[in-house]
C-alpha cells in the first residue's frame, strides 16, 4: 500500500501557526493577570514580618506614656509660670501707684481745706500759692522738673511755639511767654512747654 508523505510546506505552516497560538494565550494570560502593586508587596512584606516580642511592646509603650506625662507637666509649669509673672506685674504697678498716690494726698487735704476756706480773695490766692508749692516738692521727690522757658533759648524738643511776638528787649528765637508748664521726668520728656517765641526786628534785620 503506498502511502502518501506530507509536504514541506504544509509542515512549516502547521508549525508557524502552532507558533503564533501560543504568543496570543501568552499576550492574553498577561492582560487577564495584572501584576502586583507596590502596596500589595508592601503588605504582604508587612504580614510577613514577624511579630514585636510583647516586653518590647510594653517597655516602648511604657515610655511613650511616661513622655506624654512630662510634656503636660512642663506644660503646667509654663502656664503657672505666666499667670505667677502677671500677678507679679500687677502688683508691682499697684504697688508704684499706691507710693504715689500717698505723695498727693496730703496735696488734696489741702485743695479741700482752701475751698472751705471763708477768707479774704488775697489769703485765698496765698493759700493757692503754699499748694502748689507743695505739689512741686511731691514731683521733685518722683524726679519730674518743669521744663525752663522764659528767657531761654527755643528749643524744639522741649517747646512747642503758638507763635511770635515781636519782642525788641529778648534775643531772637528765645522763649517770650510761657502759656502752659511742659515737665520731664528725668530725661524723658513728658510734654513739651507750650510758648511763644520771641521776634526781635534789630537782629532780624541784620
Amino acid at each position: 500500500m503506498h502511502r502518501t508523505m506530507p509536504d514541506q510546506n504544509t509542515e512549516l505552516t502547521l508549525s508557524e501557526e502552532a507558533a503564533a497560538a501560543a504568543a496570543s494565550l501568552a499576550e492574553n494570560s498577561a492582560t487577564e493577570m495584572p501584576a502586583p502593586e507596590s502596596d500589595q508587596i508592601a503588605g504582604q512584606v508587612a504580614s510577613e514580618a514577624p511579630p514585636v516580642p510583647r516586653a518590647e511592646y510594653d517597655q516602648l509603650k511604657a515610655e511613650r506614656d511616661q513622655l506624654l506625662d512630662r510634656l503636660a507637666r512642663l506644660q503646667a509649669e509654663f502656664e503657672n509660670a505666666r499667670k505667677r509673672a502677671e500677678r507679679d506685674k500687677i502688683a508691682n504697678r499697684d504697688y508704684a501707684a499706691v507710693s504715689v498716690v500717698e505723695k498727693f494726698l496730703p496735696v488734696l487735704d489741702h485743695f479741700e481745706m482752701a475751698l472751705k476756706s471763708t477768707g479774704t480773695a488775697d489769703q485765698l490766692r496765698s493759700g493757692v500759692e503754699l499748694i502748689v508749692k507743695q505739689m512741686e516738692d511731691v514731683l521733685r521727690q518722683l524726679h519730674v522738673t518743669a521744663i525752663p522757658t522764659l528767657g531761654a533759648e527755643f528749643d524744639p524738643r522741649h517747646h512747642e511755639a503758638l507763635g511770635s511776638v515781636e519782642r525788641p528787649d529778648l534775643p531772637d528765637q528765645h522763649v517770650a511767654e510761657e502759656i502752659r508748664r511742659g515737665y520731664k521726668l528725668r530725661d524723658k520728656l513728658l510734654r513739651p512747654a507750650l510758648v511763644r517765641v520771641a521776634s526781635n526786628p534789630k537782629q532780624t534785620s541784620e
